[in-house]
């Protein structure tokens, strides 16, 4: 049996962390009374993976809230947020029965499509291992072979550089690792191999005036841009 002494020992001296996964968890089990499912897990990692989230703002923002708002006209759009236009003018009935019918069209769609709908976010058809996806993250120096985005600021997949669907392997030759709004770009439409491309970025031009800058003009910087 666990003590409140033991738990707290793991947290504060034992525990290592390679990501937030750990403490996460126990912070679901402990608010679901000692007892949560894999889904309910799954969700509160989700909560804390920013990344994910980045992917469904650009969602918002560049299909589904661009056609409630440009095209159809229901919403306005703000800064950082979107309002249903007339919506003050309903009453909680109303409210109610327009998100049933909301749900109920989600249903029917979700039973006329299955899982089709959510493929272009579902893991690859073709396995590749836990062991053989860490090397190649390894390898990629855990960065988008293509944009050089690393793995804490976007989610990284695996991507078949000849497509499956065209007669790509799963060996390890085929496959490159890209940041998920590279591998959306990518999809089955190209086989170009990015993995030299890391290696571009290291190349400097002689008298370059970008690389003698001050630092006094330095604004801020990163691998791949300069502010000043």
């Amino acid at each position: 049996m666990l003590t409140f002494e033991q738990l707290k020992t793991f947290l504060t001296k034992d525990m290592r962390m390679s990501h937030v996964y750990q403490p996460v968890m126990l912070m679901e089990l402990l608010s679901k009374n000692g007892v949560a499912s894999v889904e309910e897990v799954a969700k509160s990692l989700l909560l804390h993976d920013r990344s994910q989230i980045e992917y469904y703002e650009s969602i918002t923002k560049n299909m589904v809230g661009n056609v409630l708002t440009k095209k159809r006209g229901l919403t306005t759009k703000e800064t950082d947020s979107y309002s249903l236009i007339g919506f003050e003018e309903l009453k909680s009935a109303e409210i109610e029965e327009l998100m049933s019918i909301c749900q109920n069209r989600i249903n029917e769609y979700i039973e006329s499509r299955g899982g089709k709908i959510w493929a272009h976010r579902s893991k690859s058809s073709g396995y590749v291992s836990g062991s053989l996806r860490y090397n190649l993250l390894k390898k990629a120096k855990f960065r988008c072979e293509l944009c050089g985005t690393p793995a804490d600021q976007k989610a990284l997949e695996v991507d078949h550089i000849i497509p499956r669907n065209k007669g790509g392997s799963d060996d390890s030759s085929n496959l490159q690792i890209l940041c998920y709004s590279c591998n959306a770009s990518k999809r089955d439409t190209d086989d170009t191999d990015f993995r030299g491309m890391l290696e571009a970025y290291k190349h400097r031009q002689a008298d370059c005036p970008f690389c003698e800058l001050p630092a006094e003009r330095i604004v801020d910087e990163n691998e791949l841009a300069i502010w000043f």
